[in-house]
């Protein structure tokens, strides 16, 4: 058993801390307050090969495993939650797709250009009546009998949905057929019939801008098609386990992030004539928080080396998805406490650790949909 990282793993990751610490980390505050879109910062990624790490090289990519994914994910994570949530959804959700099942047209163009840093991703599964119950969708993909498919309906909480060029997604085509009446679409927010509804205002990650997405009668041709016709639902399902050791390594990027601060903070801090860390109710929070961090942390790694492997991962994807997210909140609720007033304050970033671990325990799966999960593959039961 070897717990130790390649020299090319640990290259990325000292990239990416590198720019976390250099760019991110300095305006990660007014992105936050003013919940605007750190494109600039995107592209940045992009140019240096974060927004596609998993992609082949011969696509623009970096060509790496996803034990890289998570190194590089947790480092922007702990400059900011927002930052990596654009970055998982391209890596894990939008780049995944069109590597594994778009075409060799949708590889040379959409992909290269999103993984360059020339254009933002997004992933379309999401409708306000249903999140966790996908099936439920009503975006239909009609057929026009001309070998193309008139598109309406609506999608919601669409990550970088307000600058997205573009866009995977899910839409009925076969209303008969269930879960395999559904297909999947890569769609060009320049055409007619796409439009941006409201962008949500969010209690977290509020820089990563997300809103609503619709269409009124886009027309997608057979080239649009992602995959076989009624296999969307099937691809989708597919793509949210690897999204979900992506969300993982963003919940340690943050859970990090309040550890670190809290350490630092216990030592320094001084009341009663000692440093608070001194006190064993802190150093009982430090501990636990300790132990919470380093499960949540290898746990990601372990469900990206078997991802890596090509072994099965979808258990350990949402063991771990539904730990470091949970960790992440517990982590930063108790970094809040031990910081006291000051932690309340926005003039530190650990009330921003705060609200942004919430969101880990939501998308891409709430912690109730991971025990379900889990539950149902460990006990072979429905």
């Amino acid at each position: 058993m070897d717990f130790s990282f390649t020299e090319e793993q640990l290259m990325l990751q000292e990239l990416a801390a590198r720019i976390a610490r250099e760019k991110i980390a300095p305006s990660a505050a007014s992105h936050d307050a003013e919940a605007s879109y750190p494109l600039d910062n995107i592209r940045l990624l992009g140019q240096n090969g974060l927004m596609g790490i998993e992609v082949p090289a011969e696509y623009g990519g970096a060509g790496m495993d996803p034990v890289a994914t998570v190194l590089a994910i947790s480092e922007i994570a702990a400059a900011d939650a927002a930052h990596a949530t654009i970055v998982s959804v391209n890596n894990s959700l939008f780049c995944t797709a069109l590597t594994l099942h778009g075409s060799e047209q949708h590889k040379q163009g959409a992909l290269r250009s999103v993984v360059e840093g020339r254009a933002i991703g997004a992933f379309a599964l999401t409708e306000a009546h249903c999140g966790s119950d996908a099936t439920a969708m009503r975006c239909r993909a009609e057929a026009t009998g001309d070998g193309q498919w008139k598109i309406s309906g609506a999608k919601s909480w669409i990550t970088s949905g307000p600058v997205a060029d573009w866009v995977i997604l899910f839409a009925v085509t076969d209303p008969a057929a269930g879960s395999r009446g559904i297909s999947a679409f890569l769609i060009d927010t320049t055409r007619a019939g796409f439009g941006r509804g409201k962008k949500e205002p969010k209690m977290g990650v509020r820089a990563s801008a997300t809103c609503e997405i619709t269409f009124d009668g886009y027309l997608a041709t057979a080239q649009d098609l992602i995959g076989a016709e009624g296999q969307g639902f099937k691809l989708a399902m597919s793509l949210l386990d690897g999204g979900r050791i992506g969300i993982a390594a963003q919940a340690v990027g943050i859970a990090r992030a309040a550890y670190q601060a809290s350490v630092a903070y216990a030592q320094e801090r001084h009341a009663f004539g000692q440093a608070i860390g001194s006190f064993q109710l802190i150093q009982a929070k430090i501990a636990d928080m300790k132990c919470k961090l380093e499960a949540a942390t290898w746990l990601t790694l372990r469900a990206a080396w078997l991802k890596g492997q090509g072994k099965p991962f979808s258990t350990e994807a949402a063991v771990a998805k539904l730990t470091a997210s949970e960790a992440a909140m517990w982590i930063a609720h108790q970094a809040v406490q031990i910081h006291g007033g000051m932690g309340y304050s926005q003039e530190l970033p650990v009330e921003r650790y705060f609200r942004d671990a919430k969101i880990t325990e939501i998308y891409e799966g709430t912690s109730e949909i991971q025990r379900i999960v889990i539950a149902r593959n460990e006990t072979g039961l429905r």
